[in-house]
């Protein structure tokens, strides 16, 4: 089951569109986002788990945490909050980072907006835009199995709200 999710990328334009429906009230999909406990049990596509999480959701905070598959590889995800309505949406900025973690502040950019939309029957759905500063990112992205892994993380959120 989909629960309507739409991934489109455009190339040209060097976006990723992506929305979802989630059969759970507004704000307990806006905690599943926004609290690092919660992020933690579904952000990372199985069978990889998130480790060395810092997180301060606050406009010029960060976000920081790597995924580890089974094997030991290691994912470092960094992105920069830039705006924040509560219950309404986030943007961040994000940046690739090295081996250890380290976030590369004056490399590639991309830049995502989430909102969140509250819906009929006690529902939510979530609108994200990810802009990216450069087409061998986007294109990186899009190759990469970006679509596979939004739409597994986001099962596996319908997974967390069922349980909360």
């Amino acid at each position: 089951m989909t629960k309507n999710f739409v991934f489109e990328a455009d190339m040209a334009a060097k976006k990723i569109y992506v929305s979802r429906e989630f059969n759970a009230p507004l704000e307990k999909v806006w905690r599943a986002f926004t609290e690092p406990e919660l992020l933690k049990k579904w952000a990372a596509p199985k069978p990889w788990r998130i480790e060395e999480q810092t997180w301060d959701f606050t406009v010029g905070g960060a976000s920081k945490y790597v995924m580890i598959n089974p094997e030991g590889a290691r994912h470092w995800v960094y992105d920069q909050f830039t705006a924040i309505e509560n219950g309404r949406f986030f943007s961040t900025i994000g940046v690739f980072c090295d081996h250890e973690g380290t976030p590369n502040l004056d490399g590639s950019k991309s830049y995502t907006e989430t909102r969140f939309f509250a819906i009929d029957g006690n529902r939510t759905k979530i609108e994200t835009v990810h802009t990216f500063d450069n087409e061998n990112t986007v294109k990186w992205f899009v190759d990469g199995g970006f679509k596979e892994g939004t739409a597994a993380t986001l099962n596996q959120l319908d997974e967390v709200l069922a349980s909360e």
